[in-house]
């Protein structure tokens, strides 16, 4: 779990955006290369393009559960439901951790909408902001789901 956690906080300082960093530590877990990964989960950072909404790293959560676990048939309603049920689970195990899964609560922002333009990743930036240890916090929550799942198979 360690190198999970580690793997996504890496992606993460070397750039990549929140939902990238996290999405990205499992593309083979995903069965996906990690060029698609990053692009698909390209648009979840900053809360989604910046507008500070849900969290990128908790989307980046739900789009490795989907990969694993998601529905396909738009008919079989207990999949759905079952499929939404495990989403509210994972948020609610992130928000038991940082006590919010959105963006501007996690960083303390008043203000919704910020520039689309991300900021400069400086020493100062990732002194003042948790993203990095949120990252962590997402792949680790997402790991340990997978893994009891499979013991579940097992």
């Amino acid at each position: 779990m360690d190198n999970i956690r580690k793997r996504a906080m890496e992606l993460f300082k070397q750039g990549y955006n929140c939902s990238q960093s996290v999405f990205g530590a499992f593309c083979e877990e995903c069965d996906m290369d990690f060029d698609t990964a990053l692009k698909l989960s390209s648009s979840f950072g900053g809360g989604m393009g910046r507008l500070r909404e849900v969290c990128g790293a908790v989307s980046g959560m739900f789009m490795v559960a989907g990969m694993k676990y998601g529905y396909s048939d738009p008919k079989d309603s207990l999949s759905k439901a079952e499929h939404y049920k495990r989403i509210q689970e994972l948020a609610e195990q992130f928000k038991e951790k940082n006590g919010s899964i959105v963006c501007r609560e996690l960083l303390g922002l008043s203000t919704q909408k910020e520039s689309y333009i991300p900021e400069e990743r400086t020493a100062e930036y990732y002194k003042k902001r948790p993203c990095a240890e949120i990252v962590g916090d997402a792949a680790e929550i997402i790991y340990k789901f997978i893994t009891s799942k499979n013991k579940d198979v097992l």
